[in-house]
């Protein structure tokens, strides 16, 4: 009985006919919509040119001496950094944790688990963070997440500062467009503390989807911000579209989303086999679970993305802390559960968004998701320069609370590449 209901999932080939027929249809608007915006950046080919010549290191230092060139100082000195192996080795940093017992000890770097943090704001953040996990001999996160508005950061430059510390470390960096809930575009919402109490369809209303195509488009050409923060079915999709087009863009799926079961990750995986390119690649290269989920759920779907051999492409991405105040009920710490899922799961992030539980409820300021909402200047003005800055110290320290953890089992963590080797 099962194997014929089976069988009744299974959907006939002539259905990709019916859905070729749409996306290839001249009068079909919502995709001549799409390829108006693409058009006005030139072909897929000039634009990934122009987002590589961008992202050119080089590049991005002239851009940083232009505009802040105070900062040059401090890229140079984590230049140095690399090249004098400040910072602890892997071997070491593994040895300090099992001592006389590390020969015995076999790490599967198959299972390796990708150490995440978030957000970071602010480029001196980076300096500050860097000079913390010298002086503790501890590790870097080998991914960064940012939600910070991308004019304020193009018009301070701090955006190439980061996107060029990135590369000197050797960590991925997902920015967050200024297009989402927070920007006015749901004008039934009432700002980001409204939007912390939805997880899902608050986004990109209407035209914003477009919207937000045009405005990827235009940091990836002018400074080579590849990855983004995706939340809104519509924009998957495009991000999708976008790809199978020609563009290299990459993006992850925001906790915003709201994928919290089996069969959310199911229809998403689906779409990205869908509109894979012929190579077999997908802009899908974050998974960014809801906050809600079991091991069970992430194991379930795991089973799913080796099936559609996304193992490698697809990282999943589960918060193992939260901001203190304004996103969860507290105390919030999943790295009991990310001990047992690390034994099954390859390719999973754990992502830091707050400091240590029993560290956070003692600070004045704890850490705070409408904190990545405001303006620079509001934080400098109300003097919460240093608490910010103290959370995202204290975020590290978490990352490496897990980090430590991990290695005392014998699971391999991933650090910035450059920094740790």
């Amino acid at each position: 009985m099962i194997a014929n209901l089976r069988q009744r999932l299974e959907i006939p080939s002539d259905r990709l006919e019916v859905l070729n027929a749409v996306l290839g249809d001249p009068g079909m608007q919502i995709i001549n919509d799409l390829l108006d915006v693409v058009a006005q950046y030139g072909t897929p080919e000039a634009i990934n040119a122009q987002a590589e010549q961008a992202s050119q290191l080089s590049h991005l230092l002239q851009q940083v001496a232009e505009q802040r060139p105070e900062y040059l100082a401090e890229l140079h000195w984590l230049k140095e950094q690399v090249a004098g192996r400040s910072l602890i080795n892997m071997v070491d940093y593994r040895r300090t944790i099992l001592g006389d017992h590390i020969p015995t000890v076999a790490f599967a770097e198959e299972l390796a688990v990708t150490l995440e943090i978030s957000a970071c704001q602010y480029f001196p953040w980076i300096i500050a963070a860097t000079k913390h996990a010298i002086a503790r001999q501890e590790l870097m996160p080998s991914r960064f997440i940012q939600v910070r508005q991308m004019k304020e950061q193009e018009a301070d430059g701090d955006l190439c500062a980061i996107l060029a510390a990135m590369q000197i470390i050797g960590a991925s960096f997902v920015a967050t467009l200024d297009t989402k809930g927070t920007d006015g575009s749901n004008i039934h919402l009432n700002g980001a503390a409204t939007i912390t109490g939805y997880f899902g369809g608050i986004g990109q209303p209407n035209a914003y989807a477009l919207q937000w195509v045009n405005e990827y488009l235009y940091y990836y050409t002018h400074y080579g911000v590849r990855q983004v923060l995706n939340l809104n079915p519509g924009t998957v999709l495009l991000g999708y579209l976008l790809h199978r087009l020609g563009v290299d863009i990459e993006f992850k799926i925001s906790v915003f989303m709201g994928n919290d079961n089996p069969y959310s990750a199911l229809w998403t995986l689906l779409g990205a086999k869908l509109f894979a390119r012929d190579d077999g690649s997908t802009p899908l290269v974050g998974f960014n679970w809801s906050n809600s989920v079991n091991n069970d759920t992430i194991i379930r779907s795991a089973q799913v993305r080796q099936a559609l051999n996304w193992e490698q492409q697809v990282r999943f991405e589960h918060h193992i802390t939260e901001t203190w105040k304004s996103i969860v009920r507290q105390p919030y710490d999943r790295r009991e559960e990310l001990l047992e899922l690390a034994k099954h799961v390859p390719n999973i992030s754990a992502k830091h968004e707050g400091g240590d539980p029993e560290i956070e409820q003692t600070r004045q300021h704890p850490s705070d998701i409408l904190d990545y909402f405001r303006s620079q200047a509001d934080i400098l003005a109300t003097g919460d320069w240093e608490p910010v800055t103290q959370n995202f110290l204290d975020k590290l320290d978490a990352v490496n609370h897990t980090a430590r953890m991990l290695t005392a089992q014998g699971f391999a963590v991933i650090a910035a590449q450059h920094l740790h080797g």
